[in-house]
């Protein structure tokens, strides 16, 4: 997959908030090698099992077959862990937070940009604790760091939860996961933080001597999104015109489009455009001026509006005599979304376009939401759920089943379960497969 430079501004922005919230919650960002030892993959055994299909492997180099295979990276817990075990000694060295942002592959049969690809761009979380206590709050406190990203910034409510046993990340204990509804009603899996437990410590013997002079294995975490929460932008908010992106995101927010015949009134348009453009700059709006003369100011509303940039500015001879000029928002088509007779006097205007990317960021969410809600239903058979699974819903109930039944809902009906969201509604609830009473909710959903 080939990234062009307005989808990777979107990754960029994705990257600068992000990583202000793990510095902010103490993380230090490392880098740690593409190649692994194909035996670092294979000490952790649930890991391998869980990885094997997925792996890439290098067998030469040099021109020479090399003794041992590399993998080439299909995530870091592994060489992560090899270089802990060297660098923990005592409980003085803990905790140990790290965040590498890095390029991974994994060797996906059916490859769709953005949500599967060969290859992709993530940030990878690494923690080591000297309790289990400190791990599983690490664990939940990044999960709730992505969907605080999710929803204010991405404007895409997400359902945050735990994975099944089934469903968990291969070598942990626990994994918790956001849980985002696209517009064909399938569930995407936004972003995972794992609480490992002592599973990696133990196969690479990562340990410490606590405070009594005790040898202890570490407890660790791991957590990652990638620029699959670009394809989730794209399929919650898109539209049949194109991208809708929320301003908070979106690497142009206003675009300016001047409007005049070839030579009449021509200068006096492009001053007015250029003087918004300056306005709108200087108080820190992303926006851009296109002024390029090819192309007629229809062809440049499908452009923009194509690319989903937030807010459009047109501006043409009747709006300079008036000192206005016409605001459209991409979220609301056609005459809905405009209002004329903007003035462009520049504290005015200001507050005129902060104030609508704050709307529309705003909308964007309330729209997303809605349709997430009226497509989640209650059910309290498995006859219920096959029938809100085969009419495109999320089915929500309770669940005491085994694995294996987990399983056969997967094979009959393709729906997994997504989570057992943290929001749990109030009790009783009985297992849709068994009858039996259940001490949890869970949502069954296809998904990507």
């Amino acid at each position: 997959m080939v990234i062009r430079p307005y989808g990777y501004a979107i990754w960029e922005a994705i990257q600068r908030w992000l990583d202000v919230r793990f510095k902010e919650t103490g993380h230090e960002n490392a880098y740690f090698p593409q190649l692994i030892p194909y035996s670092f993959i294979t000490k952790e055994a649930s890991h391998v099992e869980g990885f094997a299909p997925e792996l890439a492997l290098v067998t030469m180099g040099g021109g020479k077959v090399l003794e041992e295979p590399l993998v080439v990276r299909p995530t870091s817990e592994t060489i992560v862990n090899h270089m802990f075990s060297q660098w923990i000694q005592s409980y003085r060295d803990l905790p140990l937070l790290m965040n590498q942002w890095a390029n991974v592959h994994r060797w996906e049969m059916r490859t769709r940009p953005f949500i599967r690809t060969l290859e992709f761009l993530w940030q990878e979380g690494h923690t080591a604790h000297a309790t289990a206590a400190e791990a599983e709050a690490e664990a939940v406190q990044m999960i709730n760091v992505y969907r605080e990203f999710a929803e204010d910034m991405a404007a895409m409510p997400v359902v945050v939860g735990r994975k099944s046993r089934v469903e968990s990340f291969a070598g942990a204990n626990c994994t918790y996961t956001i849980e985002a509804m696209m517009g064909d009603k399938k569930a995407l899996q936004a972003g995972t933080s794992h609480n490992l437990g002592q599973n990696f410590a133990k196969a690479f013997e990562t340990t410490f001597l606590d405070e009594t002079g005790e040898k202890q294995f570490v407890h660790q975490s791991s957590w990652g999104v990638s620029t699959r929460l670009i394809g989730g932008i794209i399929m919650t908010h898109g539209d049949d015109t194109g991208l809708r992106l929320p301003p908070a995101l979106a690497p142009v927010q206003v675009i300016v489009v001047p409007i005049s015949q070839k030579n009449k009134d021509k200068e006096s348009v492009a001053a007015a455009a250029a003087d918004i453009v300056r306005v709108l700059k200087a108080a820190g709006v992303r926006v851009k001026l296109d002024d390029d003369t090819r192309n007629s100011p229809g062809w440049k509303f499908n452009h923009w509006e194509m690319k989903g940039v937030p807010v459009r500015i047109e501006v043409g001879p009747k709006d300079v005599a008036a000192g206005a000029c016409v605001l459209a928002r991409r979220d609301r088509p056609g005459k809905e979304g405009k209002e004329f007779g903007v003035s462009v006097e520049a504290a005015s205007l200001v507050a005129k376009v902060t104030g609508a990317l704050d709307d529309v960021q705003a909308t964007l969410f309330q729209q997303a939401k809605a349709f997430r809600d009226e497509n989640i239903v209650d059910v309290s058979s498995y006859d219920e759920l096959k029938a809100a699974v085969e009419a495109g819903k999320w089915a929500r109930g309770g669940w005491e089943a085994s694995d294996d039944e987990e399983k056969r809902v997967k094979e009959e009906t393709g729906a997994t379960i997504r989570c057992f969201p943290f929001d749990q509604p109030p009790g009783p609830h009985t297992c849709l497969m068994t009858g039996q009473p259940a001490k949890e909710v869970c949502i069954f959903a296809k998904s990507y």
